[in-house]
This record gives structure tokens, sequence and C-alpha cells, in this order.
């Protein structure tokens, strides 16, 4: 296994999280994250933010990086999504089409308003990620949609999924997908959501299962992670029900191992509302834990920490896999996460047989 702490966090680039790994043609990997950046001469001098206080609608682009040896080195950075947003701009996902390989579509949140506005941009690539089309909105719900990154995916009928969850008034929000028959010329919303009290069904995860239908598995304020089944290829959704897997509020990440044809799950596998930091919503996003299913997600087993930082967080997982290989980002830092938003993206390159280690 190999670590690399790809985008480190500085004064001038506080928090960088939500990222992905995207493969380039000639066997180049590019990574994607959200870079958080300095806008005051105090800022690149001091951590000036108040204890506590959620970064979330500062400054953010979306920035990236080459590599051109499977992930062990890196390029200088360098800005894939400027911030047009009146605050910022965020989650990236990108998608290499199925009807036409030269296809890549970017798909980010613009943020207008805290907490009352942020919509959904789409710009597309027809040569490898070196110019873009002029973004263009997609048509959404009112208020607030947000998406994770590198949740998009295509399904074998050429149906684009992308997940969201939603809200016009804030708490709580409702979990559903975005889908496009055309290749992202038109998208339509789940007829129903979604819905779970508390903070509601939020930050979906999905994947194909093998009859078919989708998995979706939704973080919660409720102890564990929940999941919900469509049948008709994300149109409607079933009740949301409990998966037992003990979690805080934070991302899941769901993915198929494409060399074994089993489901991995990694998510922050620990729940305790007695953790100082509970009632944030935050904790404990300690340690980051991995699991696999061979049963498209009935059972779970071979739960492996990947990450554990005693004190500190770790979360918001994305996965791509090249040949033998998963990389494996995430965001994290050493310092608790209500008291400080100073993350850095961390890079495992773990061979795929150690998810299966006992």
């Amino acid at each position: 296994m190999i670590t690399l702490d790809v985008c480190p966090s500085t004064l001038a680039h506080w928090r960088n999280d939500w990222s992905l790994t995207f493969p380039l043609a000639g066997g180049r990997l590019m990574l994607v994250w959200c870079d958080y950046y300095a806008v005051r001469p105090s800022q690149v001098l001091t951590a000036d933010h108040a204890p506590g206080e959620s970064l979330d609608h500062l400054p953010c682009r979306i920035s990236a990086r080459v590599s051109a040896d499977r992930g062990r080195t890196w390029s200088a950075p360098f800005t894939l999504q400027d911030n047009v947003g009146a605050l910022n701009v965020k989650h990236p996902n990108l998608l290499r089409l199925a009807s036409d390989r030269r296809s890549i579509l970017c798909v980010f949140t613009v943020r207008h308003a805290e907490g009352r506005e942020m919509r959904l941009f789409m710009k597309r690539s027809h040569d490898e990620c070196e110019s873009w089309s002029e973004p263009v909105e997609i048509p959404a719900l009112p208020g607030v949609n947000y998406l994770m990154a590198d949740r998009i995916l295509q399904l074998d009928s050429g149906r684009v999924i992308l997940p969201a969850f939603q809200s016009a008034s804030g708490l709580p929000y409702d979990g559903l997908c975005y889908y496009s028959d055309d290749d992202g010329e038109t998208w339509h919303a789940s007829r129903t959501r979604m819905k779970l009290p508390g903070h509601g069904a939020q930050e979906p995860a999905m994947a194909v299962l093998a009859d078919g239908s989708l998995l979706a598995v939704l973080r919660t304020s409720l102890g564990t992670l929940y999941r919900s089944v469509s049948r008709d290829r994300g149109e409607t959704w079933s009740i949301p029900v409990s998966t037992g897997l003990p979690s805080p509020a934070s991302s899941p990440l769901l993915a198929r191992i494409p060399s074994t044809g089993d489901l991995l799950l990694v998510w922050n596998g620990r729940y305790d509302p007695a953790h100082p930091h509970f009632q944030a919503g935050h904790g404990p996003r300690d340690p980051l834990t991995a699991a696999i299913s061979r049963d498209d997600g009935a059972t779970w087993e071979h739960h492996r920490e990947i990450e554990r930082r005693p004190g500190g967080a770790s979360f918001s997982a994305a996965v791509t896999f090249v040949g033998d290989e998963a990389l494996l980002t995430y965001a994290t830092q050493a310092e608790p996460l209500p008291e400080r938003e100073r993350f850095g993206v961390r890079l495992k390159i773990v061979p795929v047989d150690w998810f299966y280690a006992k």
C-alpha cells in the first residue's frame, strides 16, 4: 500500500476535499478536487477562521493534477473549473460516455447563496479535458441541490445517473437522482425521493445490482447507513431501511470492483452518540473503514480499517480501479473536525487483494 498526501492543507489552500481520480488517454490519471483558496492577506499569515466555523460557503474552485505513473507522482496543480459562483464551485463528477469514448462530461455545483441556492452545471470535453464547452445549467429542483464527487455512473442502457440530495428549506434533505437518456442533453429528476427523519437521506452512493436495479446507500443522522432500491433505473425509490452498519453523519462510497464483481463499501464505521463532536453532526469521522459484499449488499464481510487518526477525521472517499490496484482518495486531517477545517486530500494506492485479507 502506498500513501501520498497529494493536496496538503496550507494557509493559502487550507481546505481540500471532495476528490476523484479520472483515467485519461495514454495511461494518464487526473486527480480532481475541491480547492478552497485564500482571498485576504490575513489568511496567508494566520488561520483566522473561528473555531467551529463551517467553511462550506467560502471561495472554492475545482483544481486538478496529472500523473503518468499510475499515481506515484503528480504534476503541478491547475484549474479545471474556476469559481463562477457568487460563493463557490464544488463537487466534481467526470464521466466518459459509452456512446462516444472521446466525449467526457464534467458536472459540478455552483453555490449562489449559503443555505438557499445551489445549482447544477455541466460542460463537455472532446479532447481529454484539454478544452471544454461553455457550462450549461442542468434543470433541477428548487433550493439547494447537493452532489458528491465521483458518484456519476452510466447504465448499460445508456442512461446517465447523477446521485444528489435536495431541499428547498434546510433539513431534512431528500435523496434522489437526476438522469439523462441522451448523454446529458436533457435531464429529469426521480419521481419519488428517498426520505428519512433527522438530517434526512443524504449523500447517496449508487451501484448497479445483478438484476439491473440500482442500490443507493445513504448518509443519515440515525446511527447507521440506510439503503434504498430503484427497479426502474432511478425514477422511483423504495422506502429507505437501515443496513445495520454503524455510521455517524458521514458520506459512504459504494463501488463495484471490476476484477471480482463484488461491491466495495467505504465509510466511517463507528457510531458513538457520546462522542464530544457527535451533536455537531461530525463525529466521529474516524476510522475510515472498508467492507466487501458478495451478495449485492445483503451482507458485508472483510471489514478493514483504511485509516485511523485518533482525534482527527478521514471521510468523503472516492475510488478508481487501475489494473489490480484501487486508487482511493479522501479528505483527512489530524485535528478534531468541528474545531478546524484544515483538510488535505490523501491518496492510498491499495492492492485489490488487500480488501479481502482476513
